[in-house]
């Protein structure tokens, strides 16, 4: 996969995007001001920013969550309205069902969409594999470390079979060796998964070399209301080889990041 994707054909169109709250008391508060995107099929795209500036509640909107006060987000050519089986979410606090099995987590998606047996347990089998759970299907969360859970959380997104992948820090939660390694088990997941089809990925984290290391594309974020500051094109090629993070390239950029962002705080 190619890090300079075409955007012809975005999967993603975000125009004017505006989002407002209105507080108890009367007041605006605006987190999102004029958005202007579009998201490749197959990109990973990550955005950077200060904490609090709507990076959130951007992936809330994609996400179906929330609604824009203003502009239009759209996903193959379809405004998005709500939630849907084809936009996964993973969150940083997993968001396990703690009363459910780890093969009861991944394969819930897909018997509430109504799927046979036979089909769940196949979907089950082949998330577990792939996120290298192999043993622990009858484990619940209580059960695991920080890091199987994790990967847990991604295959139950995986089961579902969505085209879009959102991931809000969804690493933030570990610990550093821990999250050095899910770094690359995360890349493996996704390449995995986009053997069938490319699957697309809008990720948040606050961890500037994370970000260089996952992304084809980062779009550093202002302080609220948030505003795409800049656009930085990673130019590492896949698959990422982890020795890319002594690059000069790497630090060059790395620094690059830091210092717009220490602007914005």
């Amino acid at each position: 996969m190619s890090a300079q994707l075409k955007l012809a054909e975005p999967k993603i169109t975000m125009r004017s995007v505006t989002k407002r709250y209105e507080s108890a008391r009367g007041e605006s508060v605006e987190a999102l001001a004029g958005i202007d995107l579009d998201v490749a099929a197959g990109e990973f795209l990550t955005l950077v920013g200060p904490s609090g500036c709507g990076k959130s509640t951007l992936l809330n909107i994609v996400a179906g969550f929330e609604q824009a006060s203003g502009g239009e987000v759209v996903m193959d050519g379809r405004p998005i309205a709500e939630p849907g089986p084809e936009r996964g979410v993973v969150f940083q606090e997993y968001a396990l069902f703690p009363w459910l099995s780890v093969a009861g987590n991944i394969g819930f998606g897909p018997a509430s969409r109504g799927l046979g047996d036979a089909e769940v347990s196949r979907r089950v089998e082949r998330c577990v594999a792939m996120v290298k759970l192999d043993g622990f299907e009858h484990k619940y969360p209580h059960e695991l470390s920080g890091g199987m859970r994790q990967r847990c959380a991604l295959a139950r997104c995986i089961a579902n079979d969505p085209d879009v992948m959102l991931m809000d820090e969804p690493l933030a939660a570990l610990d550093a060796l821990t999250r050095l390694g899910l770094q690359d088990e995360l890349l493996r997941i996704w390449s995995e998964a986009s053997r069938e089809r490319a699957r697309t990925v809008l990720y948040i984290t606050h961890a500037i070399d994370e970000a260089l290391y996952l992304s084809d594309r980062i779009l550093v974020m202002s302080h609220r209301p948030a505003r795409i500051r800049r656009e930085i094109r990673v130019p590492f090629s896949r698959p990422r080889d982890p020795e890319v993070r002594t690059h000069e390239t790497f630090h060059r950029l790395s620094d690059e990041i830091w210092q717009l962002l220490r602007r914005e705080i």
